[in-house]
């Protein structure tokens, strides 16, 4: 048997694009029917307090690829393709990601659906199998796909033939997994707009009486944006969104289906969450991290879903409020795949994996989460959330033991100074430890309106952003 095989779990990380951590069932949301992501979650971990890098998709996904901070990638806002043109800009051409060491130490990698950290067409470093997406978002029917190297238009409904395809991964090499172990990135675009008119009806129709209590329309934030690109039809939109995530999830219990039938389920790691959070209205606005301009850090934007399932090492039917982030993916499942995580221990990010079995509970109590989104930076523990706009603001300060809903800013209060000097003090700290001055984000034009060109020195002086 292959020494490096066989002790081995195979690894299937499944990504959605936007979706809310409070949008599955298993969180709590009475209205969303995702039988299959809570069927997942009650063979594993949920846990309750995962935060993504950036809250936009691009610069999340480079974190979650690299282990590291847009501010040492360099992937500051969702990547913009030129005008007429496709992105051949290789964005991530000198880091190492997660997939490749896997490809070093044997694992065979593949990827089927949405990438958007790079150029799209040309196959990453240590994937062996490629069928990606050609850009970040569109029509779920008449999709721009890329199957081997060739650009095309995919008129069936997206996110079955994403799983389509990963499942042909799977019948390919899910056989021969003791002898060589496989990593494969599912990564849908669902629940990413446009929600109306782009999904099947059959689950539209599951939300034609829908009330979405779930989903209450708040007033307007005074700094949403104008004009957003799905509308203003709330109940289509919502109808839509919900539906997208429904549609999603049967499509994952086809894949955990499949784990079974080949009899690798109990050596196979299943890894969900999403790329950044969501906003359906909350906080009055609907969107992510640049769902407002400024920029938001509210928890509907940072938090996302995640669930950890592999049977046998990760108890079932758990819950976590332990905090973490999508930084501490990377050296997470290096551990798990038992392959030498040198490089993780560099960056900012630490294992969970000796969490989800069980062992590390409390020597991760007292961590906080520290994000940013350009000249927008925050630091989050569990009593208190400081977010600081270079150079000027508005900041903001909230104490969310007391105000989870982070509806009270502080930032200006005297009585909580100490508190914020304490906060701000924090997180300048860290992203000095860790921050290439070459990348640096506080220094770049990002307004949330996508990116085109290498950041900061990389860029050789071309205007990087919109």
């Amino acid at each position: 048997m292959n020494e490096l095989g066989s002790k081995r779990p195979n690894i299937v990380f499944i990504l959605s694009d936007d979706q809310g951590a409070w949008a599955m069932g298993c969180a709590g949301n009475k209205e969303i029917i995702t039988p299959n992501l809570d069927r997942l979650a009650a063979t594993g971990m949920r846990c309750d307090n995962f935060f993504c890098v950036s809250p936009v998709c691009s610069p999340a996904r480079a974190s979650l690829m690299t282990g590291r901070i847009p501010s040492q990638h360099g992937v500051h806002d969702w990547i913009k393709e030129p005008e007429g043109e496709r992105n051949t800009i290789r964005y991530l051409e000198q880091e190492t990601t997660y997939a490749a060491l896997l490809a070093e130490q044997g694992y065979v990698c593949g990827l089927s659906g949405k990438w958007h950290i790079d150029d799209n067409a040309i196959p990453a470093d240590g994937f062996t199998h490629w069928f990606a997406h050609q850009s970040g978002g569109g029509p779920y029917y008449g999709a721009p796909m890329i199957r081997d190297g060739q650009l095309y238009r995919e008129e069936r409904y997206i996110t079955d033939v994403i799983t389509d395809d990963a499942l042909a991964f799977l019948d390919r090499y899910g056989p021969n997994a003791d002898q060589q172990p496989f990593y494969i990135s599912v990564h849908y675009t669902a629940p990413h707009s446009p929600w109306v008119n782009n999904h099947p009806e059959r689950f539209t129709a599951m939300y034609q009486d829908c009330s979405f209590e779930s989903c209450p329309q708040e007033e307007e934030h005074p700094w949403k944006i104008p004009n957003p690109p799905w509308g203003d039809d709330v109940s289509a939109n919502l109808q839509g969104y919900y539906a997208s995530i429904t549609a999603m999830d049967e499509q994952i219990g086809r894949l955990l289906n499949k784990l079974e039938q080949l009899g690798i389920r109990d050596n196979t790691l299943v890894c969900f969450m999403s790329d950044n959070g969501f906003s359906c209205g909350q906080h009055g606005f609907w969107g992510k991290g640049n769902g407002t301009y400024p920029q938001n850090m509210y928890d509907s934007s940072v938090k996302v879903p995640a669930i950890f399932s592999l049977p046998g090492v990760i108890k079932a039917n758990e819950v976590t409020d332990v905090m973490l982030s999508g930084y501490d993916v990377m050296p997470t499942l290096l551990e798990c795949a038992s392959v030498d995580h040198s490089v993780a221990k560099r960056m900012p990010g630490k294992s969970f994996y000796k969490l989800l079995k069980g062992d590390e509970m409390l020597e991760r109590e007292h961590i906080v989460i520290f994000d940013e989104y350009g000249p927008v930076r925050m630091v989050r523990s569990k009593e208190w959330k400081y977010v600081h706009r270079y150079p000027y603001g508005p900041h903001e300060l909230y104490h969310l033991t007391v105000d989870p809903q982070e509806r009270v800013n502080l930032d200006k209060d005297e009585k909580y100074r100490d508190i914020k000097l304490q906060m701000r003090n924090s997180l300048e700290q860290w992203f000095y430890t860790y921050v290439d001055p070459g990348v640096d984000g506080v220094r770049e034009p990002v307004t949330g309106a996508g990116q085109i060109g290498l950041a900061g020195l990389k860029s050789k002086g071309n205007q990087a952003f919109d």
